[in-house]
Order: structure tokens, then C-alpha cells, then sequence
């Protein structure tokens, strides 16, 4: 017979599941120069987030800014 943690449990894994469903990594962006500043992303941070469209200091500042959509 099964518990109240082990029927919380069951239902954690399926809205996960569900929340899942469909979840696609964003695309990686081929451009190594930063939209904002024209900078050349570093091969670090290209190759920790390869989505990224901006050097790190310019993301920061999208941020403060509120505009980090991207």
C-alpha cells in the first residue's frame, strides 16, 4: 500500500514529465561577435552557453536593463 510520500512522489515525476514535454535547448548561435557591443564572444562563454548572443558584460547590462530576452 502506498503512502502519502510515495503518491506525492508519483505525482512530482508526472508534472515534471508534463513540464517537460516539448522542451527544446535553445538553437546555438554561429555569429562569435557580441550583437550589442560587436565584441568577439569568448570560447569560454561560447562554449558554455552556445545560444549566447552577447559578451558577458553586455548580457549584465540586459539584464540590469530588464532586456534579456533573446
Amino acid at each position: 500500500m502506498a503512502d502519502n510520500a510515495d503518491r506525492a512522489g508519483e505525482l512530482l515525476e508526472q508534472r515534471m514529465a508534463h513540464a517537460l514535454t516539448g522542451y527544446r535547448l535553445p538553437e546555438s548561435n554561429d555569429d562569435p561577435y557580441c550583437e550589442e557591443c560587436g565584441e568577439e564572444i569568448p570560447a569560454a562563454r561560447r562554449e558554455a552557453a552556445p545560444w549566447a548572443a552577447t559578451c558577458i558584460e553586455c548580457q549584465g547590462l540586459r539584464e540590469q536593463r530588464g532586456r534579456h530576452v533573446r
